[in-house]
């Protein structure tokens, strides 16, 4: 009977080998060598691991926006931002739940004193008598369960996981934070501009217009040049005021982003602004891996492969150790009710039986879980891979506009230049068309304004892709 017990447990022990493993990257999820080391460590330990690196991820957000009135923004924002204090919550619960899977390999002890009094009234042939009794008992129990295989481990990895999990999410809603802030900024910063660049094109039509008025008296020009003119105007005017209007649309989100009531915005210039233009995106080893997204999909994946070690174990037997001391009073029926000593000790071995079904639908789900989880992961790692490539193609693309618009601005204005000119020397030349390559020019100027700050806002969002505003 001993060998058989012995062969049952040593069957059980070899079969169980797999419930102890620790969590290993797979390596089917994606065709790239590795993105993590495969210990589970925090995102903090890897951003010092790869300190030495090149990677314009890992950049300062102080290097990278270096306008002082914008480093004042992302500050107060990453004080007062209510998504990212909700995260930091998150990670409080997360450390807490870690905290109590530890204590759960330690033995519960409960005290649980009681007392009672006894009160008796009898009738001895017409005697009345009374009679009282006190009794306590002073207990003590203590349960412990012993981890055999593997239950509470997993528990406790899986509590791991989730911590890193939560921690790699306040980081992605800090790196998203910092480029919403600062791209928020340089939208209002591209507005000033616009308004700008409109009010000046307003005085100047009106003045126009009130020449042309002039030169309709005299015969110059006829009324329709005039009429026309006043109508592009009126066109300029509308569209300076929903400028306006989106300016300040833009600073109210952005006072909503640094969790303030309204205020006004100190800011700088969009021809103040400067980003690396020069930089190095890393090595693919390295291009994802500073992203705490992935790394969050990564540990949800390590979660669930814990979950499902948890599902296995409970097919396996569970060791309960329990025992109770105290002191009583009412060990025996003496007149005096002396006191005692009680004390007792138990091992208890449970082995499932008849809720296997239970037991086996439960490692189902786990297991789709894992799947799922693993699944998303991929899912992530690709949508990462795409959102770098789209930015830094996108910044080839909008450094050419503007280039290509800043020489259409050059020209168009030496076009304004010459109308101009050939107007006033020449009776060939119309009003209208110096009109007509004054609103040429204007929309070359909205447009490299456009261009710059399309150039600042995708050097910002390809610094998040790669995880920059680490902490």
């Amino acid at each position: 009977m001993r060998k058989i017990i012995l062969t049952i447990a040593a069957v059980a022990v070899v079969s169980s080998c797999s419930i102890y493993r620790k969590y290993q990257r797979p390596e089917d999820v994606v065709p790239m060598d590795s993105l993590y080391r495969a210990e589970l460590v925090s995102p903090e330990e890897d951003a010092r691991a790869a300190e030495d690196s090149t990677s314009f991820g890992y950049m300062p957000w102080e290097e990278m926006f270096t306008d002082p009135y914008l480093q004042e923004l992302i500050r107060t924002a990453l004080d007062n931002n209510t998504d990212l204090l909700s995260a930091a919550l998150r990670v409080e619960q997360a450390q807490a739940r870690l905290k109590a899977s530890k204590w759960a390999y330690s033995p519960s002890l409960n005290l649980g004193p009681q007392g009672g009094y006894n009160y008796t009234l009898a009738d001895n042939q017409g005697n009345v008598t009374t009679t009282g009794t006190w009794t306590y008992n002073a207990g003590l129990s203590v349960s412990w369960d012993i981890d055999l295989f593997g239950s509470l481990l997993n528990a406790k990895r899986g509590a791991q996981a989730a911590l890193l999990q939560q921690e790699a999410y306040r980081q992605a809603v800090r790196s998203q934070l910092i480029a919403t802030v600062a791209n928020a900024y340089y939208s209002l910063l591209m507005l000033d501009e616009q308004v700008r660049v409109s009010e000046e094109n307003v005085t100047l039509w009106a003045e126009q217009i009130r020449s042309m008025e002039a030169m309709l008296k005299v015969g110059r020009v006829n009324e329709n040049a005039v009429t026309q003119s006043r109508a592009q105007l009126y066109g300029l005017e509308a569209s300076l005021a929903d400028m306006k209007r989106q300016r300040q649309e833009a600073e109210n989100a952005l006072c909503s982003i640094l969790g303030s009531v309204y205020t006004e915005i100190e800011r700088g210039t969009l021809d103040e602004q400067t980003l690396p233009q020069d930089f190095s995106v890393g090595i693919p080893l390295e291009l994802l891996s500073n992203r705490p997204d992935v790394y969050q999909a990564e540990m949800a994946l390590a979660s669930a492969y814990y979950s499902t070690n948890q599902a296995r174990s409970a097919f396996y037997p569970s060791l309960t150790l329990s025992g109770s001391a105290g002191w009583t009073n009412s060990v025996g029926q003496a007149i005096l009710n002396p006191g005692g000593l009680i004390v007792s000790a138990l091992a208890q071995l449970a082995q499932p039986i008849f809720n296997k079904g239970q037991l086996t639908s439960n490692l189902r789900v786990a297991k789709a879980e894992e799947e799922i989880a693993k699944l998303t992961y991929k899912q992530t790692l690709l949508n990462a891979g795409e959102e770098v490539n789209n930015n830094l193609y996108a910044l080839e693309i909008y450094d050419e506009m503007l280039q290509k618009h800043q020489s259409q601005l050059s020209d168009l204005q030496r076009t304004v230049e010459t109308a101009e000119s050939l107007y006033q020397w020449s009776t060939k030349m119309t009003y209208l068309e110096v009109l007509t390559a004054r609103q040429s020019l204007l929309t070359a100027q909205l447009n490299v304004i456009s261009d710059k700050y399309q150039l600042l806002q995708t050097t910002v969002n390809l610094y998040r892709s790669l995880g920059g505003g680490r902490q």
